[in-house]
């Protein structure tokens, strides 16, 4: 991989990851549309560290509140415990089943969920959801108002995400709007619940970087770097948009993508 490619897909990384629109479909589509081989879904996988350090980042304060309150307030019961203590856990209820599958389905993640045909269709498919989601959700709730059967409805729609072109942001942020949440608060939810699964998916794949068909220790290098710092624009932008905006624009360019892959893929012109 030259650093022009690790430099562009970096970028993507860190401007889609966040964004409900796809950035393991991205890493597959990008390199097909350039003519560039595939970078496969460890190299997807670790550089998303990159932009789970910006998360770490931008939500260090928040972050910091919540690890230091789960261990505090360990041994209390539920109702006993701050919004801060109950949210660790139910980021830690939320991230068990992305682990399930993702261990389950690990073989099928690396090779037959690459296929653009899959990636196109998810694209599609998954906007109704989003526009479900939309129209449905009361948006009354704060993130204060979770309860365990949020963090684990939300959790479930992350591990949809393990299928390239859902998105794991488009499917958390709806999967919050469904149920009654702000977009605000989805999001920002969105977020924080990203950090272990991707944290762990990372460093799981971290090992398959430099061996053989893989990108190089270099290249992912500068990749992930990439990735942080646009990873960080991009939450901040997408925060500033959801307190104003709907999920409609995203909703309007996933169909319009998803086209667009499956026109391309079906008359051979990528692939």
């Amino acid at each position: 991989m030259s650093t022009v490619e690790a430099i562009v897909l970096g970028l993507v990384q860190g401007l889609t990851e966040f964004l409900p629109i796809s950035s393991s479909g991205h890493l597959r589509i990008v390199p097909a549309l350039l003519g560039w081989p595939d970078p496969g879904a460890g190299f997807t996988a670790v550089i998303q560290l990159g932009t789970m350090a910006a998360v770490l980042l931008y939500f260090r304060a928040e972050l910091w509140r919540i690890a230091l309150a789960w261990v505090r307030e360990l041994r209390l019961p539920f109702r006993q415990r701050s919004h801060e203590a109950n949210l660790g856990w139910f980021i830690v209820l939320g991230t068990i089943p992305i682990a399930i599958f993702g261990f389950i389905f690990s073989d099928q993640i690396e090779s037959g969920a690459r296929s653009l045909y899959l990636i196109g269709s998810a694209l599609i498919l998954f906007s109704f959801v989003m526009v479900i989601a939309e129209r449905l959700g009361s948006q009354r709730r704060a993130l204060s108002e979770m309860n365990g059967r949020d963090g684990l409805f939300v959790g479930i729609a992350q591990a949809l995400a393990l299928i390239p072109g859902v998105s794991r942001s488009g499917a958390t942020i709806s999967a919050g709007l469904l149920r009654g949440f702000d977009r605000l608060s989805a999001a920002r939810y969105s977020f924080l619940l990203s950090v272990p699964a991707v944290v762990l998916s990372g460093l799981f794949e971290l090992r398959k970087i430099g061996s053989d068909g893989s990108a190089s220790v270099g290249a992912t290098a500068i990749a992930t770097l990439v990735a942080f710092v646009s990873g960080y624009v991009a939450i901040a932008w997408l925060l500033r948009y959801l307190s104003t905006h709907t999920l409609r624009i995203f909703i309007v360019y996933r169909i319009a993508l998803g086209v667009a892959v499956l026109a391309l893929a079906g008359t051979g012109a990528i692939g």
